[in-house]
């Protein structure tokens, strides 16, 4: 009796692994980007717009 052989089984595995890791990949790259990194940096510029606003308004130069 002879065993049926498998092919393709790895071809659609890796095709299966690479997609899979690409998509959480990317998935976590957009969260991290738009979840912590945006925030952090819109946060850090309004921190230094006001500094210069208040350097601007010690100077007298509105």
């Amino acid at each position: 009796m002879a065993i049926k052989p498998i092919t393709g089984m790895l071809r659609r595995g890796l095709v299966l692994d690479l997609s899979v890791a690409f998509g959480l990949g990317t998935s976590a790259g957009y969260f991290w980007w738009y979840g912590y990194h945006v925030p952090a940096v819109r946060h850090r510029d309004m921190f230094y717009a006001k500094l210069e606003q208040k350097k601007r308004e010690a100077a007298g130069t509105l």
